[in-house]
């Protein structure tokens, strides 16, 4: 009797742990991005701009966004990058990143319709935006790592 539930124990342990893998495998997707930090682990569903007509018009005339979404720009390869606000109707939080996914800089609540540029620094690889005010609120900052397939083999914190 004690080797039989054992045995179950066993098998529930496994298929758990399977289900897991599964679970974390499935959401790396490329609409599907998670951040990790010393606070925790949260995950966004993203549009990915990975070409100059998706990245130029970007976020512009979009009138709301779930605070669980957002748009992820990639520049393959890394360089210089400066956003602005034209033609933004919503508040944004800008966070830069290098090759790896690790967040380099992040930019809050950047102002609807302003001109002004807003630069991420050198050789960045991805820009993630958000609600303005969210990066504050689940303490995303320098050093949060972020894991999604665009990073491939060079990610902080790899889809495997």
């Amino acid at each position: 009797m004690r080797a039989t539930i054992a045995l179950a124990g066993m098998i529930l342990a496994g298929a758990l742990t399977f289900l897991g893998a599964q679970a974390a495998l499935a959401a790396c997707n490329e609409d599907a991005l998670a951040l990790r930090g010393d606070w925790g682990q949260m995950r966004f569903t993203v549009q990915v701009a990975d070409d100059d007509p998706e990245r130029s018009r970007g976020l512009m005339f979009v009138e709301e966004m779930a605070n669980s979404a957002g748009m992820l720009f990639v520049f393959d390869p890394p360089r210089s990058v400066s956003f602005w606000m034209k033609n933004t109707l919503i508040p944004l939080d800008m966070i830069f990143t290098d090759r790896t996914g690790t967040v380099v800089h992040v930019h809050s609540n950047a102002v609807p319709g302003d001109l002004t540029p807003i630069p991420g620094g050198d050789d960045i690889y991805t820009v993630l935006e958000i609600n303005g005010g969210l990066a504050e609120r689940y303490g995303i900052a320098e050093g949060t790592v972020m894991q999604h397939p665009v990073y491939g083999a060079q990610a902080a914190w790899p889809c495997e």
